[in-house]
């Protein structure tokens, strides 16, 4: 009887640990390559000019030939959003998506004409895909978007699933969760479990997306004037119960924001959200219509700086701007790190005369997507795995799940609080710590799909926190002199009228630059020297090292 050879399998992250957002996991053995999900994460203040942040794709690059499949679970931003980036380094050859999300990425792949790049196969609960070594097959999940999976890959080393986003929601909008289904994988064995970590400091169970209805018509019961509701744009059942309770209102709705609309009309198609046409106004036409009889749904909950509500908010918009007695709601809780971006928005707004309604004051506005602690104490039972990788969270969620899991009876030491690039390695159904996989992050600004380099990210935070100083001089290189006195430009250090700081500072580089050319020297030698003498003098005077760039004209 001939023996069958081991193929142990890789599990890591590129991204999606010790953060919330860029979701983005792999499944590797010698033959290949298997990935969960490719988002994106939205920026803070710390990253000015960026877009989105995504996963560094190096590790796929270097093992390109591997790659088999991309499975969606579902059709967040921080779990599709990649995906143009990712099919510009690698190939693809399929992406697997359920209904709703396929559109979504479809949707996105037009937008940077990359339709026909990929193919996309659609699949439901019931679908079984086999691809190379591995089985795979799906679980429905309930969470704030339709069509929400989790992933069971079956390997000749053992069984790994992952619970994808998710809650346990008995009230549900739209389908249950398939509780009969993840006991009866629980039951047949489950060797790894990768599971949602996002809620792990909540004690108790997330509330129902059903309950959120009465706290959407109490605001439309109350508001006298317009009502701005912001919401993520994939918050798909979210946006229908604030459409549902504003036909029920008598209010007419104008949709704002490209991703806000192309989502609505994506989920209208499916017959996700349910909005009367003669419901629906342009831009235009809100000025036309009586102010309580408006709806206007826009994206930019996060304080984004290009999002509908940001430009609402600072005037920019060319149809709509707050007007007194608006009502502004922002449907979804801050992303850690984007506080301090919404507090703008939100200044903004109340200046204009509006009343905003935050999570910090009508909290249960915000049902969240994901499971707290008696959820994930439910599932950990449900599939009672032999070893546990908590996933999709900030390093103290992370630990939460892992500490939770010990109090189910699963030992820490079968449990794994890992960091993007770390790895585990399962083998004849054994789980142990592998190898570091290259990672890290790629800054995307604006349609560029290379990424800018952390020394571009560098060079702004210094432009930002210390300025800039540009130093042009002309030197005569036959002689060796130099033509004239410098010329000084500064942008953000010191004023422009301090005609004292900018005459020492000249008389400084003159005396630097001629005693350079009184010896053997090159342009170089001359910009370092320019460099140091310029940033040690504005150190001991204003304490900052701004950015110092030399600029040398020659004649001849």
């Amino acid at each position: 009887m001939e023996k069958s050879i081991s193929k142990p399998v890789s599990i890591y992250a590129l991204g999606g640990l010790g953060e919330v957002g860029k979701n983005m996991y792999c499944f590797e053995n010698e033959n290949q390559i298997v990935i969960i999900d490719c988002g994106v994460k939205f920026p803070g203040v710390e990253l000015p000019g960026i877009d989105y942040i995504v996963p560094d794709f190096t590790h796929l690059k270097n093992n390109k030939n591997k790659i088999r499949a991309l499975i969606i679970t579902h059709g967040h931003e921080d779990h599709i959003g990649g995906i143009p980036f990712l099919i510009q380094h690698v190939n693809i050859p399929v992406i697997y998506a359920p209904r709703l999300a396929a559109a979504l990425i479809k949707n996105r792949l037009e937008e940077y004409r990359m339709a026909d790049q990929v193919k996309i196969a659609i699949y439901d609960s019931e679908s079984t895909f086999k691809i190379g070594d591995f089985d795979v097959s799906f679980f429905r999940v309930t969470h704030s978007i339709p069509d929400s999976f989790g992933v069971v890959i079956n390997t000749s080393e053992g069984r790994i699933v992952s619970t994808g986003d998710f809650k346990v929601d008995l009230t549900p909008i739209g389908p249950d969760i398939e509780l009969q289904k993840i006991a009866e994988l629980g039951k047949s064995g489950v060797d790894l479990l990768l599971s949602d970590s996002t809620n792990a400091e909540n004690e108790g169970y997330t509330p129902s997306e059903k309950n959120v209805n009465d706290s959407i018509n109490e605001i439309f019961n109350e508001a006298k004037g317009r009502i701005i509701v912001s919401t993520f744009s994939s918050n798909i059942s979210r946006i229908q119960q604030i459409c549902e309770s504003a036909v029920s209102h008598n209010r007419k709705i104008a949709i704002v924001g490209k991703s806000m609309e192309k989502a609505v009309e994506i989920s209208r198609g499916f017959g996700y959200i349910h909005i009367p046409d003669n419901t629906i106004i342009t831009t235009d036409e809100v000025k036309r219509t009586r102010n309580n009889e408006v709806l206007i749904l826009c994206t930019g909950s996060q304080g984004e700086p290009n999002a509908a509500l940001s430009r609402i908010a600072s005037g920019e918009h060319k149809d709509i701007h707050v007007i007194p007695g608006d009502t502004v709601v922002f449907s979804s809780s801050a992303i850690p790190g984007n506080g301090i971006m919404i507090a703008h928005i939100v200044n903004l707004l109340t200046r204009c005369g509006a009343e905003c309604i935050t999570n910090s004051i009508l909290a249960d506005i915000h049902s969240s997507g994901h499971p707290s602690r008696q959820e994930l104490r439910l599932i950990l039972k449900l599939f009672n795995p032999k070893y546990f990788m908590p996933m999709h969270g900030e390093y103290r969620m992370l630990r939460l799940h892992a500490e939770l899991a010990e109090s189910l009876g699963i030992p820490l030491s079968h449990s794994f609080v890992l960091d993007n690039g770390d790895s585990l390695t399962l083998a004849k159904h054994k789980v142990s710590i592998g190898y570091q996989v290259e990672h890290g992050v790629s800054y995307i600004d604006g349609k560029d799909i290379n990424g800018l380099a952390d020394a571009v990210m560098e060079d702004r935070k210094i432009l930002i926190e210390d300025g800039m100083m540009i130093v042009a001089l002309a030197i005569d290189s036959r002689n060796n002199t130099l033509i004239d006195e410098p010329t000084i430009y500064n942008r953000g250090i010191i004023t422009r009228n301090n005609e004292k700081t900018i005459n020492e500072l000249t008389t400084i580089i003159s005396s630097t630059v001629k005693s350079k050319l009184m010896g053997k020297t090159n342009f170089a030698e001359i910009k370092n020297s320019i460099k140091e003498v310029v940033s040690n003098y504005l150190y001991g005077k204003i304490k900052r090292h701004p950015m110092i760039i030399p600029v040398i004209m020659s004649k001849n």
